[in-house]
């Protein structure tokens, strides 16, 4: 079978694996089944991330993302955020439980120094502790609260990050139900993303795998063909080389090549996590 081929269009962003998919968390809808003993990837240090940079810069990306695993589980991951925030913007992804109020200032500190932004994701998976534990873990949602109230006093405005395991998150309803909840927090003007859910690692034993006919077609390509995936502007670089985009990390597949120049090229849309890119129009840019 022939599959549709996505072209890089331009390298806008660049995503870091920067806490392997070692996490303090093992949340059973994990795309990359991050847990405190999986070490498919490995967390990445100072020098690795710096190489990187480095022939980013010439390649002109723009922002820069950082992933895992839990990202602040990195021992650099503050000094790689300082570099970062001396070329581009820069978001992290995490949890929300190592927000401590020392750390927050600490960024808030790196936030106010930089001419680029600093953006702080945290993942939360339900309106309330019934909602949200059963996902990330008893005990999760009152620590990840703290996190973000820690985050709003040192200064810092955090984009809340919710998927569709939380059942109607992505209704107005729903909506409204997150934003009485940032409020609460003393968040005056909320952010919140909501993402769908990727059939593979643990949400496929939680939730089920994908369907047969869930896969792409060249068929199914819109008027600008697939310039609207994110694989068409965005990389992800791990300890063990660079792979197409943030979901496929852990699909031998996914992985293009050792540098980021070795990826210029164009990315056959074969795994059916592709479909959900196309059909729910996901983003994993904040």
């Amino acid at each position: 079978m022939k599959h549709p081929q996505v072209r890089l269009r331009s390298l806008d962003t660049l995503w870091f694996q920067v806490g392997g998919t070692v996490c303090n968390l093992a949340c059973t809808h994990c795309l990359v089944s991050a847990s405190p003993t999986n070490h498919t990837h490995e967390m990445m240090t100072l020098a690795e991330v710096r190489r990187f940079l480095d022939e980013a810069r010439g390649l002109g990306v723009k922002e820069y993302y950082f992933t895992g695993g839990e990202p602040f589980l990195n021992p650099e991951m503050e000094a790689i955020l300082e570099q970062t925030l001396r070329v581009g913007p820069a978001t992290v992804l995490t949890n929300g439980l190592l927000l401590d109020p020392p750390r927050c200032t600490r960024l808030r500190e790196l936030s106010a120094t930089s001419e680029y932004s600093l953006d702080l994701r945290v993942s939360i998976d339900g309106y309330d502790a019934p909602s949200n534990d059963p996902i990330r873990g008893t005990g999760t949602f009152v620590r990840i609260l703290k996190g973000v109230r820690n985050l709003v006093a040192a200064g810092l405005n955090p984009v809340i990050t919710v998927t569709e395991v939380c059942r109607g998150a992505g209704s107005g309803e729903g909506r409204q139900r997150f934003f009485a909840l940032l409020s609460d927090l003393g968040i005056v003007k909320p952010r919140l993303k909501i993402l769908p859910l990727f059939h593979i690692g643990a949400e496929a034993g939680r939730g089920g795998s994908y369907e047969g006919w869930q896969r792409l077609v060249e068929a199914d390509a819109t008027d600008a063909g697939w310039d609207h995936l994110q694989c068409s502007s965005c990389r992800m670089v791990t300890g063990r080389g660079v792979w197409v985009c943030p979901i496929l990390v852990n699909e031998p597949g996914g992985r293009m090549g050792e540098t980021i120049a070795d990826t210029l090229c164009e990315y056959p849309l074969a795994h059916q996590a592709c479909w959900t890119c196309h059909a729910e129009g996901a983003s994993c840019r904040t």
